[in-house]
């Protein structure tokens, strides 16, 4: 039996829960398209909306109509892409999970990493296969789309802190 909790701030109590409902489920089959797993993308999307942007477990589950090990799942795979983290409640067991403010910087820099290991491997493939032979020319080609979008995405997250900064303040 789950616990019942209530609201963890005040103007979450005045929110329309229907409509927030509607908004994480829409946002989360998005996301679902988009590849991430559906489980994650219902808890990023909850925390997304959330006015405090963390939640512990049992209000997740609560909100989603989920046991605690789905939600544990969840966070489990949103942690390792590094979209939200973990901390403790002050003076309590419970853990909290918060949504970062910079999420996609931090998940779109977790995917630069990614793409550098694979940039790497690529390279050893376009010299194991020679240049020349249509494999070896396919991956020279995928290697290069890497190293191109590693460039500007570098780029385009230096652009993106001005831009937030400009827009939301230091």
């Amino acid at each position: 039996m789950r616990e019942r909790t209530e609201p963890t701030e005040p103007a979450e109590a005045g929110r329309d829960p229907e409509a927030v409902s509607r908004f994480v489920e829409s946002f989360a089959a998005q996301l679902v398209e988009a590849g991430m797993q559906r489980m994650a993308a219902r808890v990023f999307a909850a925390l997304l909306a959330s006015d405090s942007g963390a939640l512990t477990s049992a209000e997740l589950g609560e909100q989603l109509q989920v046991s605690p090990a789905a939600v544990s799942g969840a966070v489990r795979y949103l942690s390792q892409v590094r979209m939200v983290s973990r901390e403790r409640e002050p003076g309590s067991r419970r853990e909290r999970y918060r949504v970062h403010s910079d999420q996609w910087y931090e998940a779109l820099t977790n995917r630069d990493s990614i793409v550098k290991r694979w940039a790497q491997t690529l390279r050893v493939g376009v010299d194991s296969l020679g240049e020349e032979s249509p494999g070896g020319r396919r991956i020279a080609e995928t290697l290069a789309f890497f190293e191109f979008m590693e460039g500007e995405l570098t780029k385009l997250m230096e652009r993106w802190h001005e831009e937030r900064a400009r827009i939301f303040g230091p």
